[in-house]
């Protein structure tokens, strides 16, 4: 396995400019469509693993978010709004208006709020490690880091892998070796060259965030998926999700991180991903 993620050779590239917001896109497969949110300090490629196992039955869709990637967007402070809006936009070029919203962390609550705030182009909701409001560890958690930018602090090299990763993944899956190799490398890259003010936005948008009010009244059906091992966003957070919906559904998938969709268990994940869907869409 590549210790960088990326795309498989099908994958195209797009550019798309609307509200003043230019998103690099990406898209594999034929199919129901899938728009996949990525989350904090993430670009399209956390959803490249996904894209290889459910492109075969799925129009996989993801893009670089404000605040990463090649994506540039109005100077912030940005809202969950915004960033539904741009999901929005999303789904109108290329998913023909409807879709399947799938998001993790900052990713589950644009999920929530395109919902919400568009919920006729949202067929189906699929927040993962999400939460309706932040609140208690988690808080104060992200606003150390948050904090911690703003005083210019940078945190050395050495120390990026060993600090983020354990707010991703399970304590087992960080102690197979061959796995801690590649999570040490990729994440000293990702984070060594990360705009500090990039996060400060992107995390502050999370801290702002609250639709505990505007779940009880989405009609979307919303299926929230928990990691039992998640520390950024336990499954009580998810689950308070789940009981707002007016037509929620809870899973929690045991093992797993935060982030054990990238690297560590991607087959589990798009299997529930694709139980989910396959049974959400005949439904409908």
């Amino acid at each position: 396995m590549s210790v960088f993620l990326q795309f498989g050779p099908r994958a195209e590239t797009h550019q798309l400019s609307v509200g003043g917001v230019t998103m690099r896109v990406v898209t594999e497969g034929e199919g129901p469509a899938i728009v996949f949110v990525p989350g904090g300090d993430q670009t399209a490629e956390a959803y490249s693993e996904q894209f290889s196992r459910l492109s075969d039955s799925f129009r996989c869709i993801t893009y670089d978010p404000r605040g990463a990637g090649e994506t540039q967007s109005p100077p912030p402070p940005w809202a969950m709004n915004d960033y539904a809006a741009d999901c929005a936009a999303v789904i109108d070029a290329f998913a023909g208006g409807r879709a399947t919203v799938c998001g993790l962390s900052l990713g589950g609550l644009v999920t929530q709020q395109t919902a919400i705030d568009f919920p006729d182009k949202v067929q189906l909701a699929i927040p993962m490690g999400t939460s309706a409001y932040i609140d208690g560890f988690t808080r104060d958690w992200m606003q150390a880091e948050i904090d911690l930018r703003k005083d210019g602090i940078t945190l050395p090299d050495y120390f990026l892998a060993p600090h983020y990763a354990v707010y991703a993944f399970p304590a087992k899956a960080l102690h197979e070796p061959e796995l801690w190799e590649q999570l040490k490398a990729s994440y000293t890259e990702r984070f060594r060259d990360r705009d500090p003010q990039a996060t400060i936005d992107q995390w502050e948008a999370c801290l702002n965030f609250d639709c505990r009010e505007d779940l009880k009244i989405c009609p979307v059906p919303m299926h929230v998926v928990a990691f039992s091992e998640d520390v950024q966003t336990a499954p009580v957070m998810c689950k308070v999700v789940s009981d707002l919906a007016q037509n929620g559904t809870f899973h929690e998938i045991p093992g797993l991180g935060h982030v054990s969709m990238t690297r560590h268990k991607p087959d589990v994940v798009a299997k529930k991903l694709r139980e989910i869907l396959s049974a959400e869409l005949v439904q409908q």
